[in-house]
């Protein structure tokens, strides 16, 4: 009778809990920045598609692990249609010869009835690291795991797998990440769905002329989640260092063959970048400044002396921080003029949110689960809504004018 009393109690508080959290959601989401519109404006283009590139952060993932996301944006978009099958191609790259880098998904989305179109690229770059996390798996095994607290073997195995990926990346591995997403970009800005390869290992070489209206007339987006941050703006400043040292880079034996007319249309880009559990300030700590820092300026102002020196006209990071992710950092002030390259014209708008509910629960106040504020961001139906249709505008979607605050900064 005890023991079923206590059951009830129990189930009772938690009933209580659920209850509370599901009446009345408290989780903050306020946006310090610019106005930004999200995917819906570029979705019908006369000229053009509209293309996201997803990367990955901490931990093994496979090819996939954006599905319940890509279906709650369809939804959010109106994309009520699909391709049948996604394609996958495995990367490879002349510039790292002989290296498996990983995966390269693509979906395309769209509404045949108001010509709606999305053409969504998951790059999985997880098959660089799996190897060498291998050497962490004595600590996982049998032998020696059991030797632990339950609680304490999951938070072990959760660190196992997330912990070495950074480090991995600081080390010989970068290149290859960064080739994986060098490739990945390619494929997005040469071609269109129906001309990328089904299946098969296969290297992108083509950013020339044959591909210009693609590159001057196709909408870029870049989604990133924890690692994926640092590994987009790393990629990106990469390629601002290879469009600036095209004689370098070009082989025309490898088709690799880079153009003005091709450095002329990524500088009349902007380029958006959704950051979720955005890590770019902690991941700064250590490293070396890129090529070309300071006044902005001086390369994204029309009358400035480097102007046509210039990657692209803008990239807008939109950085997505839930302050009780113990892995995610607001980007602070003067950051961009600091310590990302000049040339990438960069502006930053913060989202301040809670993705995980903090709740007043069996005595103690304001309690927050740090693993669901880290992983949960690709899963909230509000950050979802922020990329779709973005703040700050008469279209912003219901559940963002809701639940959501918007606060511009002006200089």
């Amino acid at each position: 009778m005890l023991l079923s009393g206590c059951t009830g109690i129990g189930k009772g508080i938690a009933e209580a809990i659920l209850e509370k959290s599901e009446t009345e959601d408290t989780r903050q989401c306020q946006v310090w920045g610019q106005p930004f519109t999200g995917l819906e404006p570029g979705l019908v283009k006369k000229q053009g598609k509209t293309k996201v590139l997803f990367v990955h952060g901490v931990g093994d993932h496979i090819p996939g692990y954006t599905t319940q996301f890509l279906e709650k944006l369809a939804k959010d978009l109106n994309l009520n249609a699909r391709s049948e099958g996604q394609k996958n191609i495995k990367l490879s790259a002349p510039l790292v010869p002989d290296t498996e880098l990983g995966n390269l998904r693509v979906t395309h989305l769209l509404n045949e009835e108001t010509g709606k179109d999305l053409t969504f690229y998951e790059l999985t770059w997880s098959d660089i690291t799996r190897k060498q996390k291998e050497l962490l798996a004595f600590d996982n095994s049998g032998e020696y795991d059991f030797r632990r607290a339950k609680i304490n073997g999951l938070l072990k195995k959760f660190s196992n797998d997330t912990g070495p990926d950074p480090i991995i990346y600081l080390g010989q591995s970068r290149d290859a990440i960064l080739a994986a997403f060098g490739q990945s970009v390619c494929w997005m800005a040469s071609r269109d769905y129906e001309d990328i390869p089904s299946s098969g290992t296969h290297a992108c070489t083509g950013l020339n002329d044959s591909n210009i209206d693609h590159i001057a007339n196709d909408d870029y987006v870049f989604i990133s989640h924890s690692l994926g941050s640092r590994i987009t703006i790393d990629g990106l400043q990469r390629i601002a260092h290879i469009l600036a040292n095209v004689a370098k880079y070009s082989d025309p034996s490898k088709d690799v063959i880079i153009t003005d007319k091709v450095i002329a249309a990524f500088q009349n880009k902007r380029i958006p970048i959704y950051m979720l559990s955005n890590q770019l300030p902690m991941l700064q700590l250590g490293r070396e400044l890129p090529e070309v820092v300071g006044d902005r300026a001086d390369y994204c102002d029309a009358k400035g002396a480097n102007y046509n020196k210039r990657m692209v006209n803008q990239t807008e990071i939109i950085a997505f921080s839930d302050p009780n992710d113990l892995l995610s950092y607001g980007i602070p002030p003067g950051f961009a003029q600091q310590y990302l390259d000049a040339r990438m014209c960069t502006t930053v708008t913060n989202v301040n949110i809670n993705i995980a509910n903090v709740m007043d629960a069996f005595g103690f106040a304001d309690l927050a689960n740090p693993m669901q504020a880290h992983i949960g961001y690709d899963s909230d139906d509000r950050v979802v809504a922020l990329i779709a249709k973005g703040i700050g505008h008469p279209e912003d979607d219901p559940l963002v004018k809701q639940r959501c605050q918007f606060t511009k900064e002006v200089k």
